[in-house]
Order: C-alpha cells, then sequence, then structure tokens
C-alpha cells in the first residue's frame, strides 16, 4: 500500500474512534526503520487500547497485517508497527513526558550522522 493511502486509512481509523491531537511526522530523513509516524492521544486507556484495535483492524480489512503491536497490557502507549508507518497511541501524560514530536524534530538526518562520524 502507498504510503499516502496507508496514511488516510490510519488517520480515518483514528478519527472514527476521536483520537485527539492527531500529528504525523515524516522521519524518512532521520532513519531508515520507518518513513512516517503518526502520534495520537487518547482519553484513557481503553481508549487508547481501542483506538490501536482500530488501526490494527482497519489495516487488516485492507489486507495489510501488522508487523507487530506493542503496549497493549498497560495500554497507556500502544505502539502499531505498519512498516512505512508506525502509529503511537499515547495518554495524554505519556505523550507530554515523551514528547515525540520535539524528539524526532531535533535529531539529525542520517546523511547529516554519516557525515559527522566520518570526519
Amino acid at each position: 500500500m502507498h504510503i499516502d493511502a496507508l496514511k488516510t486509512l490510519v488517520i480515518d481509523a483514528l478519527e472514527d474512534l476521536k483520537a485527539q491531537d492527531i500529528a504525523v511526522l515524516d522521519v524518512s530523513r532521520l532513519t531508515s526503520v520507518t518513513d512516517r509516524m503518526v502520534v495520537a492521544t487518547g482519553t484513557s486507556t481503553r481508549h487508547v487500547a481501542a483506538l490501536a484495535d482500530n488501526v490494527v483492524q482497519a489495516a487488516k480489512d485492507q489486507g495489510m497485517a501488522p508487523l507487530g503491536v506493542e503496549g497493549e497490557n498497560g495500554a497507556d502507549w500502544v505502539l502499531v508497527d505498519l512498516g512505512s508507518l508506525v502509529v503511537h497511541v499515547m495518554l495524554p501524560e505519556t505523550r507530554q513526558l515523551y514528547d515525540l514530536e520535539r524528539l524526532w524534530a531535533d535529531l539529525p538526518s542520517d546523511a547529516e550522522s554519516r557525515v559527522e562520524h566520518s570526519s
């Protein structure tokens, strides 16, 4: 599935269950692990789990099985790995604590890292 179609699928699945503060991060220049990250907030552990489950189900409905799902037990942060797109669904306090948007914005790109290490 094309990355833009996958992003739309994920955002629609999150919006269907009223996720808050959905952010899309383009991390393709920063890591080779994934191209995009979607970060969203749920209002309770049940809401976080339901949002992640809805993303997983939407992907499966399109014939795309997630590579992995982590954090379902505590459900204050659930990660859904869809390969070229990784979804992070968090409680507000968890999202504020880890501040993924700022963390990824402050990282040097892979190209910059290679230059720094080779000098």
